[in-house]
């Protein structure tokens, strides 16, 4: 075979993805749309959580800093939560923060109404409370990167299953046909299966990812608020 034909072979036989789809059944392409729509939407899930979790991290070790300092003094004085708690403004996206505000909240409450060392509950059922609340928030959206990579391959499997049927379909009606014929219709029928697993695999290994950031967080969180709770129970709710 001569360079010209050899070239001309090898272009004809070229991996086309565009072609594919667009010479696929009208299902197929039902099911490439859906699967187009859940891979944009979990590379737009991908990219808030990702710059969510760095301001929740960057903002909670600035948070820490303020609040260990030392600059207010050594001992936990009532102008001290309070210079805290002024300081809240510049950490907005920090968990941290917010939980240390409802547990400022509901002491200062406890305290107005002259306070007891029972009343420490409130305080911790603040604390627990603001910490689940935080937990939620930064798990939104994570049931749709788990849903997409554990679903996205069956409906691509789904949308191949039809192009192939499609094709021995054709091969029947027409009373056999060569792989020449055949090859193409499986071609554009795979090509589901190649989508729903393009749109699964980086939603599994995000879901993985952010939920192991997820779980530092929250761990974080929780010995922040036992030790915010020890402050209450020594200097305030004796």
């Amino acid at each position: 075979m001569g360079p010209l034909l050899l070239q001309a072979a090898t272009t004809a036989h070229r991996l086309d993805p565009w072609e594919l789809v667009l010479h696929a059944s009208l299902v197929v392409k039902i099911v490439l749309l859906i699967l187009a729509f859940m891979s944009i939407a979990s590379w737009f899930i991908i990219g808030t959580k990702l710059a969510r979790l760095r301001q929740a991290q960057l903002q909670s070790a600035t948070f820490l800093d303020f609040f260990w300092s030392k600059d207010e003094g050594n001992v936990w004085s009532a102008e001290r939560l309070e210079a805290v708690y002024a300081r809240l403004s510049s950490v907005e996206g920090s968990p941290l923060g917010r939980v240390f505000h409802a547990g400022y909240v509901e002491l200062a409450k406890t305290m107005q109404a002259g306070g007891r060392s029972g009343d420490v509950e409130n305080v911790e059922r603040a604390l627990r409370r603001a910490s689940s609340n935080e937990l939620t928030r930064l798990e939104n959206f994570l049931p749709f990167l788990a849903t997409t990579g554990s679903v996205g391959p069956f409906i691509g499997l789904f949308g191949t299953v039809w192009g192939i049927m499609n094709s021995f379909l054709s091969i029947g009606a027409e009373r056999g046909a060569t792989l020449d014929v055949v090859a193409p219709g499986i071609a554009e029928a795979l090509i589901a299966t190649a989508v729903g697993l393009a749109a699964a695999i980086p939603a599994v290994m995000a879901y993985n990812y952010f939920v192991r950031r997820i779980r530092v967080v929250e761990a974080e969180t929780e010995a922040f608020a036992i030790d915010y709770l020890n402050i209450v129970r020594r200097h305030y709710l004796t």
